[in-house]
């Protein structure tokens, strides 16, 4: 449907701005061997960073929702995902996206960052910047668990929501055809989810401190799995 290549389209745009925001500063520091960033720089990567990492997040699940669609209402599938609805799925993760970003850029600006600046990591994370800063950081933190808790949760709720329910209505009939139809419609979407979330979940709520796994782990969401998505679909 042009709707699903519509979502793939912009996922595609997201997955390659993200892997550039990182991958071409990160492979420049190796060939200079100069392990530096300017501050504009800095700011600017973080920016984008979180603009495409959150946009990642909420295209991931609308096409969660257009899958549950296509198995759970596939006579309704065009009077359901209409371009409009679409389109306007698609401007409103734009739109939180960039406001998100641009809410936690303008907050982290005003901290001031005194002696030690050495970032332990290969591109600047929020959380690390927070930890260089010598200001109060409670406001960040704040708005970090308050805004980004709701703005994370909010799509992982309608990825598992609608993977619960296509998987009720499949047992509720099983059937080879349905499952290898069910398989082949979420598969892929699947697999991205399970890798996209699963390296996030490890670096961001199982770990206190960066160490080379978590810059692994970091490695598989910002390059890996965007790299990956093109051949998975």
């Amino acid at each position: 449907p042009s709707t699903h290549v519509s979502l793939l389209s912009h996922l595609a745009f997201s997955d390659i701005s993200l892997s550039s925001v990182t991958a071409p500063k990160t492979l420049m520091n190796m060939h200079t061997q100069q392990q530096s960033i300017s501050y504009v720089g800095c700011i600017s990567q973080l920016y984008f960073f979180l603009v495409f990492g959150g946009l990642d997040n909420f295209l991931l699940a609308v096409m969660a929702y257009d899958r549950y669609v296509a198995i759970c209402h596939p006579l309704h599938y065009n009077s359901i995902m209409r371009e409009e609805l679409c389109a306007l799925l698609v401007a409103g993760s734009w739109i939180i996206s960039c406001g998100s970003a641009l809410l936690h850029t303008i907050l982290l600006v005003q901290l001031s960052f005194c002696a030690n600046n050495v970032i332990t990591h290969f591109f600047c994370d929020f959380t690390v910047l927070l930890k260089l800063s010598c200001s109060d950081i409670s406001l960040n933190e704040l708005v970090l668990f308050a805004e980004g808790g709701v703005l994370s949760a909010l799509p992982l709720t309608i990825i598992l929501g609608s993977y619960i329910r296509i998987g009720t209505i499949i047992l509720k009939a099983p059937s080879t055809k349905r499952l290898l139809k069910a398989f082949s419609t979420c598969g892929s979407h699947l697999f991205v989810v399970s890798l996209f979330y699963g390296t996030l979940v490890g670096v961001y709520l199982l770990s206190s401190s960066w160490d080379s796994k978590n810059i692994i782990a970091s490695v598989m969401y910002t390059v890996v799995t965007p790299m990956l998505n093109p051949v998975i679909y």
